[in-house]
């Protein structure tokens, strides 16, 4: 195992998380890639009006990135923000969300999450 992991775009996996409708996860980095690595990276694209993510918590500190097009992140206590281009949310471990692409194009979202130890 070394201390870095190049990922070229064409060299990504797909999978099916949990809770997500009509979209398509890939993973570019896992913790495993490098030695001592806690980090999970990810890039998710979410279809045109609906594609999203059910209410649920997940145990890994995590930071949404809007790539591209507008998402709308609904906290645990029901408060709704519009996402956009540029625009990232920071979720502390165990927190209950959701998003759901609400525009007309695909949305990309990157995903940052450090896993509990």
């Amino acid at each position: 195992m070394a201390g870095y992991k190049i990922t070229k775009k064409d060299e990504y996996y797909t999978y099916t998380a949990p809770g997500h409708l009509e979209c398509k996860c890939t993973r570019l980095h896992d913790a495993a890639d490098v030695d001592g690595g806690q980090i999970v990276n990810g890039l998710t694209h979410f279809l045109p009006s609906g594609g999203g993510t059910e209410m649920g918590k997940n145990p890994a500190e995590s930071i949404y990135y809007i790539l591209e097009g507008t998402m709308l992140f609904r906290s645990e206590d029901g408060e709704e923000t519009v996402l956009n281009a540029g625009d990232s949310v920071h979720i502390a471990p165990n927190y209950g969300k959701s998003v759901t692409n609400i525009g007309p194009a695909t949305a990309q979202m990157l995903v940052i999450l450090l896993p509990p130890q």
